[in-house]
């Protein structure tokens, strides 16, 4: 074995201590902040300047969500120029352009969202007359008429239905234009002016019994024009939809309630029956729809007739009477 070709082994004798006071120590803390950078571009300030506004906007605000939106990627598109021009940081630079793309969609989609919502021209008055008081948005009034409804006409002198003939179960429709006239068997019973159902009393007796005909007629008395739906197509529609269902409720019984002082006044004009502003009674709903769905089955037409009419008048008398006595 070649002895000296070995490296020798230093040895520590067993007394030696370390002297630690000379020995020169590396910092712990390399990252110690012992002198402050100087202070960072006004670009960096503003853009947090920018995310501080956006983020103490009161949520009671009505727009508070698109300016915080908007704010946020003006605070992102800042921090971007910050990092690129003054601090040539591509970290900072990546994640602010995630950031930035992120709220710049929402912030689009929520703009997107408040756009005005234009009507047509024909729909408008009856969304202003009907709809809006009830605070329906009008994005749910343009999903309601844009879907499955149609705007139809009618010249003078043409029927939209023929007693014991035309099928209850087809249709829902609200007059636009004209005026319709309603009779039974040549009996005028009253008429039907624009932004008012026409076939309101069907629609309600209907939902628990189909394939009833109407047992009255109705006839354009002026060139007419009137928004008609689909039964079928609605009511899945408003199944979908909870508020405009009740919407649909309480339009449908005063529409009834207004039929049922056209029956007792037939003088009644578009003008007066616009002030008829009552919730609809169990009571008058029965009324119109007895006399447009069960009346036929009398044995004496004009007997039959004058009994409900007179039977109707001393109804809304007893209906009509605490009312009219209230300031």
């Amino acid at each position: 074995m070649n002895t000296t070709a070995m490296s020798p082994l230093t040895v520590t004798p067993l007394g030696f201590v370390p002297d630690f006071k000379n020995s020169t120590l590396d910092p712990l803390n390399e990252t110690a902040c012992e002198n402050w950078k100087e202070i960072h571009h006004l670009v960096f300030h503003v853009a947090n300047i920018c995310f501080a506004v956006g983020l103490v906007i009161p949520t009671t605000l009505n727009l508070h969500m698109i300016l915080l939106r908007g704010l946020l990627t003006v605070g992102c598109a800042l921090f971007i120029i910050w990092a690129t021009l003054y601090r040539c940081a591509l970290d900072i630079m990546i994640w602010n352009s995630v950031f930035l793309v992120v709220n710049l969609l929402h912030f689009i989609y929520l703009v997107y969202k408040r756009r005005p919502i234009k009507i047509e021209k024909e729909l408008s008055s009856l969304y202003k007359r009907m709809f809006e008081p009830l605070h329906v948005p009008p994005e749910l009034f343009q999903r309601l008429t844009g879907q499955f409804c149609n705007i139809q006409t009618l010249k003078t002198g043409q029927a939209y239905a023929a007693e014991d003939k035309t099928s209850v179960d087809d249709r829902l429709s609200i007059l636009l234009k004209g005026k319709m006239k309603v009779s039974y068997r040549g009996h005028f019973l009253h008429n039907i002016y624009p932004c008012a159902f026409i076939d309101s009393p069907e629609f309600r007796s209907t939902q628990m019994n189909r394939g009833e005909k109407f047992q009255v007629t109705i006839i354009a008395d002026d060139n007419c024009k009137f928004l008609c739906w689909s039964r079928e197509r609605l009511t899945y529609f408003l199944e979908s939809e909870p508020f405009l269902y009740e919407i649909f409720k309480y339009l449908i019984g005063k529409d009834i309630t207004n039929k049922l002082y056209s029956l007792n006044d037939p003088t009644l004009n578009d003008k007066a029956s616009k002030k008829i502003d009552r919730q609809p009674s169990l009571c008058s709903q029965l009324s119109v729809m007895q006399m447009r769905n069960s009346m036929a089955s009398t044995s004496d037409s004009e007997d039959g007739l004058q009994m409900f009419l007179r039977g109707t008048s001393s109804a809304s008398s007893l209906l009509t009477g605490p009312a009219e006595r209230l300031p």
